[in-house]
């Protein structure tokens, strides 16, 4: 018999990602009310973090992506010769 893990129910997955929609929009929320020292004018604005992080990802991936997978990138034989 198999040993059955968590996140190979769909229930259990679902319950997992409802949850972690709800901590992400409560701590969306709540950067609305909580002061923030800032530095510079830009960073008043509101999710200007959560923006910059996700913008921040997304370059970092497509970094990765196209200029990076070129340099390490072999060919599909590399290891047959």
């Amino acid at each position: 018999m198999e040993k059955k893990y968590f996140f190979d129910d769909p229930k259990n997955v679902k319950k997992f990602f409802t949850a972690l929609y709800i901590v992400v929009i409560i701590f969306l929320i709540s950067e609305l009310f909580i002061h923030k020292h800032i530095y510079f004018p830009w960073e008043e604005y509101p999710f200007f973090y959560a923006s910059f992080g996700f913008i921040a990802f997304v370059f970092l991936i497509m970094i990765a992506k196209h200029i990076l997978r070129p340099i390490v990138k072999r060919k599909e034989d590399y290891y047959n010769d």
